[in-house]
């Protein structure tokens, strides 16, 4: 741990991942607390790994597969979240449907594409000690666009993810802002990209939120602890990723998820504990007993 912090004064690139976590955590705090509220993660995951079809055809036709995967993931948000409105007895078996044939495009045309693709093993898995400046500055557009989206109709995404039926008595439009809801998490899709991979992102996504959600109730809350669990995760999976030389990518959803597994437990036992006294002040009428 020590050599990492020494490292990261006199390196650049690690300097770069560090911001490139913490810009990460953003995206992943804010969008994923919505995800893990309106219960949406399949959708996200199909959302995640639809993407491969628009990078494969971007380094088919020689584009920049970010490119590609920003129109992709768009594309397959608005997809899905139209199959779910009109189809929802059969929206599990349509979104996995997209999900595979995504996959499938983009492996058909990554296998027709000259040459050995190096670069496309940091998509699917993940390379943050590569993120190139430029890619900096497209997350941070990224993040400031979620941001100021989020904070113009914040009001209505709550409504949307809490109560559809009311929000639709209340004369918002339901569609519209669900739509845009699912845009703002493929975004955020291809913000993680570059961080963890589009293999992993489904658990960056959920994970922070999830753990979130144990704590505290309000959204605003929830969403801030996120991002700072998110900020938590990605910096000491960099450190602790550096002296053995391992992938950053897995050991940050490692340690995401075992934060998630000791924090489910710890809740638990703690709701366990609070059931038990409330048990036993029932039965005692309130006295103390002893």
């Amino acid at each position: 741990m020590t050599a990492f912090f020494a490292a990261l004064a006199e390196h650049e690139f690690l300097q770069s991942a560090l911001i490139a976590g913490l810009l990460a955590s953003i995206g992943c705090g804010v969008m994923g607390t919505y995800v893990v509220v309106k219960r949406i993660a399949f959708l996200a995951g199909g959302i995640a790994h639809s993407v491969l079809g628009g990078m494969g055809a971007a380094l088919y036709f020689g584009s920049d597969p970010l490119g590609g995967a920003l129109v992709a993931a768009v594309a397959a948000a608005l997809l899905m979240g139209w199959v779910r409105l009109r189809w929802k007895a059969q929206e599990d078996t349509l979104i996995g449907a997209l999900w595979a044939i995504g996959m499938a495009v983009g492996i058909l045309f990554i296998a027709k594409t000259p040459g050995y693709q190096t670069d496309l093993m940091s998509y699917l898995f993940g390379n943050i000690l590569l993120v190139p400046q430029a890619s900096l500055w497209f997350m941070v557009a990224l993040d400031a666009l979620l941001l100021s989206i989020v904070g113009a109709y914040h009001r209505q995404f709550l409504a949307v993810v809490f109560d559809e039926e009311l929000a639709r008595l209340r004369g918002i439009p339901v569609t519209f802002f669900y739509l845009l809801l699912l845009v703002l998490v493929a975004l955020t899709v291809v913000l993680l990209i570059r961080v963890v991979g589009l293999i992993l992102v489904l658990a960056l996504l959920t994970l922070p939120a999830a753990v979130a959600g144990h704590y505290v109730h309000s959204l605003g809350a929830m969403m801030l602890l996120a991002t700072l669990l998110g900020s938590l995760v990605s910096t000491l999976g960099l450190a602790l990723s550096y002296g053995p030389d391992l992938p950053v990518g897995p050991v940050i959803i490692l340690l995401a998820g075992a934060l998630y597994i000791v924090s489910a437990l710890f809740t638990q036992s703690r709701a366990r504990r609070r059931a038990r006294a409330s048990v036993v002040t029932a039965a005692t009428g309130g006295k103390v007993v002893g």
